[in-house]
């Protein structure tokens, strides 16, 4: 039996807004919001679910409204913690910051998580989702960092490289045949 895994990386988001949780889309990111909604509502979509981050469940709130969904949120789907107290990181301080905990899976800054960690919750989450939906599609509103952790665990390719090339937004389409990955596509095209 398929079950297809929609990974739906956030749009665009302020850094100069709220925190890590409370920060939504720029307007690109409203717009690209719009586009995914246009890409993904001719999919057969069954269920949506997301990180509780304001950012990844805006990414995907108006197409699961317009095909009269709810959004679960999951807590273990929140973005990796890179340092305490939700505070927002400066991009120049963060991707130095995540090619080191890259490398060194377990290193983490006081009140982060290592990569170690938060690979170990969010594919635990993942795993169940395939579980509880199996033979359905369902979206998952999510991070760079995070997707990259769940994709990578059932394929090595998807590692930090991968990471540093993907856009905000992105769409992966993953292909599952029970727990085993068959497929991914690439749907958001820049």
């Amino acid at each position: 039996m398929k079950t297809f895994i929609y990974m739906v990386r956030h749009g665009e988001s302020p850094k100069n807004e709220g925190d890590e949780r409370t920060r939504g889309l720029t307007e690109k990111g409203w717009s690209d919001a719009r586009i995914i909604t246009q890409l993904l509502k001719d999919e057969g979509i069954d269920a949506f679910i997301s990180s509780p981050y304001q950012r990844a469940m805006a990414t995907i709130e108006e197409l699961a409204q317009s095909l009269g969904r709810e959004i679960v949120v999951l807590e273990e789907l929140r973005e990796l913690v890179f340092i305490g107290n939700n505070q927002i990181m400066a991009d120049s301080e963060l991707y130095p910051l995540v090619k080191r905990m890259f490398t060194e899976p377990d290193f983490s800054l006081l009140g982060g998580e290592s990569i170690a960690i938060c690979r170990n919750r969010v594919v635990s989450a993942l795993r169940k989702i395939l579980e509880q939906y199996r033979g359905q599609k369902v979206v998952i509103g999510t991070h760079g960092a995070v997707m990259t952790l769940m994709m990578g665990y059932f394929d090595s390719q998807y590692d930090l490289d991968f990471l540093l090339t993907t856009s905000k937004p992105d769409i992966y389409k993953m292909e599952f045949q029970g727990e085993v990955l068959v497929e991914t596509k690439r749907l958001w095209r820049n």
